[in-house]
């Protein structure tokens, strides 16, 4: 998963980008509202964690920005603020969850799995194709029910494949999932990880789609 973390907490940001990366997310972690809105309009994530108390934007001005301008990525809203009447303003600018701080970080990534989920369109934790099964839940992949040992890149990129499977998608993307958000690292990186995939899962579940991207299937043929 691509994350955008909008944290302005100098301990806390930082805490929870790192706990995000240990479960193979890409994180971009920014401390400004204003540099947040502007990543969250340009940028493709699967998911935002968004502190309401920034101190240059609004988190719920910058989350009802995004939802009048159509963007639809999953928001689970950060705060220190516990009144009812807090909650309900960012839910209704547009949340999908809410967790007032302290929390435990372990509780944020279940509950930021389980919008991004929802937001896909996997109610169940279990994704399957062909003989591959991701527990989106775990984070843990499986062929013909045995576990699959990846690499982080390895797994940031089986994830996106696994999350679209049946649609293609474009390199520049798979590049942005792997390294964070820059796609200026050396192309060719991605071709080496997908080589090492296919030699794990079987060549014939990672389709080539000349000049686009890559796609994963269920197609024998």
């Amino acid at each position: 998963m691509r994350i955008l973390l909008v944290e302005d907490d100098p301990d806390l940001g930082p805490a929870i980008a790192k706990a995000l990366r240990a479960e193979n997310c890409a994180v971009d972690l920014v401390p400004s509202g204003i540099d947040g809105a502007h990543l969250g309009d340009t940028e493709t994530y699967d998911a935002a964690l968004l502190d309401l108390g920034l101190p240059d934007l609004d988190g719920a001005a910058i989350l009802k920005e995004w939802r009048e301008a159509g963007r639809t990525l999953p928001v689970l809203i950060l705060t220190a603020r516990d009144g009812w009447s807090d909650k309900v303003a960012g839910f209704k600018a547009g949340a999908d969850d809410f967790m007032t701080k302290p929390f435990r970080v372990e509780e944020l990534v279940m509950r930021l799995r389980a919008i991004v989920r929802r937001a896909s369109g996997h109610a169940a934790t279990r994704i399957e194709c062909g003989p591959l099964t991701f527990d989106s839940q775990s984070g843990q992949f499986e062929l013909d029910g045995f576990p699959v040992r990846l690499t982080a890149f390895e797994w940031r990129v089986l994830s996106a494949l696994i999350l679209s499977r049946e649609v293609v998608i474009d390199r520049l993307t798979l590049l942005e999932r792997v390294y964070e958000g820059d796609a200026d690292n050396d192309s060719n990186s991605l071709e080496v990880i997908i080589g090492r995939l296919r030699k794990k899962i079987g060549a014939r579940l990672i389709e080539t789609a000349r000049g686009r991207g890559y796609r994963l299937t269920a197609a024998t043929e």
